[in-house]
């Protein structure tokens, strides 16, 4: 079952997100960013990007999760802002919903997925690891990614003018095998 479709948990679903959702998303997230472990954004971001989300819903239908992946090249991906609630944590969601985000990821044909994150022992469990710096792009890559004004870019280029954001955050990235949906 591809991450498009509505998948069976014990006591949750995931599934595409809803533009109803948004206001649970903001919800889940508010605490998130008042923490700063998130950072907040207004509803019409999320209304602009609501097709790159999956939720979870527990059986009662409430939003208990959520996570969207943006492409941001041709073999790139980045994920953002994963979250579930409080009452949920440690029971599997977050990792339910990053495995369906990485497999979307492939359906998508992006070969390696970025995260901007403070829980890198979550991330590195689900085989990302710390980047290094952007040696690994092509000069001609990098200079069309400059003219992004997508501020996931300018996280994941390292770019000055994000730092504030970002300070304490570890970028990190996962490559994605074809062939094997769990492999790190």
């Amino acid at each position: 079952m591809t991450a498009e479709a509505a998948s069976p948990r014990p006591g949750y679903t995931l599934r595409r997100a809803r533009t109803s959702d948004v206001g649970p998303i903001r919800d889940l997230v508010a605490p998130l960013a008042e923490q700063r472990v998130l950072i907040s954004k207004e509803a019409v971001a999320y209304y602009e990007g609501i097709q790159e989300f999956l939720v979870a819903e527990d059986d009662a239908g409430t939003v208990i999760g959520c996570g969207a992946l943006h492409v941001m090249w041709e073999d790139l991906g980045e994920v953002r802002t994963l979250a579930t609630s409080t009452q949920w944590r440690g029971r599997g969601v977050g990792h339910a919903l990053l495995d369906a985000l990485l497999e979307r990821g492939r359906d998508l044909g992006v070969s390696r997925v970025f995260c901007l994150t403070f829980e890198v022992d979550f991330f590195t469990r689900h085989g990302f690891v710390v980047m290094a710096n952007q040696d690994s792009i092509d000069p001609a890559i990098y200079s069309e990614l400059l003219r992004s004004h997508d501020e996931g870019v300018a996280e994941f280029l390292d770019l000055a003018r994000v730092k504030p954001n970002t300070l304490g955050n570890t970028r990190m990235i996962r490559r994605l095998d074809r062939r094997d949906p769990v492999a790190p």
